[in-house]
């Protein structure tokens, strides 16, 4: 199987679905990493807060965890659209991969970016069989993210912690609050599917 994770930065793919890809490449699955943006950002007082050169150390060192192939979109971050070269991009590499099956961000996300990108998914994406949709922050929209999809990641797990750990510079910024959410929120979906650990996912399609 040939499998794509979309993501508009360097860290949302390792929160929302790693554990997931990872189960992939132990299985032998081809799985390719998309990041949209270049992923560097400042503060509104123009202070960098992470570098697209860290960004992009961080995120490969991520998929050389997970085991995937990189590709980087080269956007600029926070103002990613939906639009033809965004879609094109896609397109080109969902035909150039022969992809069976989507990860991709939730469509009512409250990230202007992820927003854009679960869009341009859902547009270039439209003939791929299998889409899931992955929540990659703790934010709530007014259409709240409730799975209807799991993944058991329990033998996974340390691989996505050590993922999520390989974004050094975010780690140090939000503390170790990523790793306690994204392992409680496993938990939860554990709970709610009769596992350990699990990855909760909306299923936007599934054909056989």
């Amino acid at each position: 199987m040939n499998v794509l994770a979309i993501g508009a930065h360097f860290d949302d793919i390792e929160l929302g679905c790693s554990g997931s890809l990872k189960k992939h490449v132990d299985n032998g699955d081809h799985v390719v990493i998309y990041v949209a943006t270049n992923s560097g950002f400042v503060n509104p007082d123009n202070v960098t807060i992470r570098s697209d050169e860290t960004a992009m150390a961080e995120g490969k060192k991520a998929a050389e965890l997970i085991g995937g192939t990189l590709v980087c979109g080269g956007f600029e971050t926070l103002k990613l659209e939906f639009e033809d070269s965004l879609n094109a991009q896609l397109v080109h590499l969902m035909e150039q991969e022969k992809i069976d099956l989507i990860y991709t961000h939730y469509k009512e996300d409250v990230h202007h970016d992820h927003t854009a990108l679960a869009r341009a998914s859902l547009h270039a994406g439209r003939h791929v069989p299998r889409m899931l949709a992955y929540h990659s922050n703790w934010y709530q929209s007014d259409v709240r993210f409730t799975p209807d999809f799991y993944r058991d990641i329990t033998e996974t797990w340390k691989t996505k912690e050590a993922v999520i750990r390989a974004h050094r510079s975010e780690c140090e910024r939000v503390g170790g609050a990523w790793i306690e959410y994204f392992r409680k929120d496993a938990q939860n979906n554990g709970f709610a599917c009769g596992v350990e650990l699990a990855e909760g996912f909306r299923c936007v399609k599934w054909l056989a």
